[in-house]
């Protein structure tokens, strides 16, 4: 699920200069060539990024330490994976398949960082994605389906040849003083189901009650689910992924979704005004 007009916040990612994101301001869907879209709509008949896939066992998961060095197999990509969220790929470019014959023999983890098109230069903080299902087809292309799992931010790149691998340590979010979180998560649970029916009703679609987007998850799973859907706007999608606060994130997030409703808010006064301009 993507939410549609995101009026993103200023962004205030700061990253190294050996390793630094420039992000540009376009669709994602439009600049990646190994983003698979032709198999996106089958994929995700079956394993669709929804909030589903955020579980408590994610939360409960036991997860690396903070201070655990490893190396890790880096794929730049134009978008952000989140934890949790589910990711279609295509692999065709060379080094990478020769990236998936070595992760077949191992682990099947590797490094998702955003990274610019334009430049190429990467974000130093991304994301694991864990391929859960593969498909090897006889020209050697791989088809796979990976879920987002913990935070990394890379501290050196060990090699570059064929394919990077860099040294990462692991993101944990730190304990919040905000004492309200649950009542933060559901005020943005909130937002987010005005946003999908506002959204709706300018496009031509039927204004039914959203369903429960939260199913119970925990603070720090939900927020990651939320940032998940601001596709099209990866700068503010890396912000999120970077903070180790989910207060933080989920205020930042309230404040996007915020003003995505006013806007979708004023687009639909102006559509009850003036009904052929739509």
């Amino acid at each position: 699920m993507a939410l549609p007009h995101v009026v993103s916040s200023p962004s205030s990612t700061s990253l190294s200069p050996s390793f630094k994101s420039k992000p540009p301001f376009h669709s994602l869907r439009s600049l990646s060539p190994t983003v698979d879209n032709r198999r996106r709509c089958k994929l995700n008949s079956s394993f669709r990024c929804s909030s589903s896939s955020f579980s408590e066992k994610h939360h409960n998961a036991k997860s690396p330490k903070s201070d655990d060095i490893v190396e890790l197999p880096l794929f730049p990509l134009p978008l952000v994976l989140f934890p949790g969220a589910i990711l279609p790929l295509q692999i065709f470019e060379f080094r990478y398949r020769i990236m998936m014959h070595t992760l077949l023999q191992s682990d099947l983890r590797f490094g998702v960082v955003y990274s610019d098109s334009v430049s190429g230069s990467a974000a130093e903080v991304g994301c694991v994605g864990e391929v859960v299902k593969h498909e090897r087809l006889v020209d050697d292309r791989f088809f796979l389906v990976c879920k987002g799992q913990e935070r990394f931010r890379v501290t050196n790149l060990v090699r570059k040849k064929p394919y990077l691998v860099g040294e990462v340590t692991w993101l944990e979010d730190r304990p919040s003083g905000e004492e309200n979180l649950d009542s933060l998560a559901n005020e943005v649970e909130v937002l987010m189901k005005e946003v999908i029916r506002l959204s709706n009703r300018l496009n031509g679609k039927a204004e039914k009650e959203v369903q429960d987007l939260r199913r119970n998850q925990f603070p720090t799973p939900f927020s990651f689910f939320v940032g998940s859907t601001f596709e099209g706007a990866p700068r503010e999608q890396q912000a999120l992924l970077e903070l180790e606060d989910t207060a933080a994130r989920l205020k930042r997030e309230r404040e996007t979704l915020r003003n995505t409703l006013n806007y979708l808010t004023a687009a639909s006064a102006v559509k009850d005004v003036f009904p052929s301009s739509s």
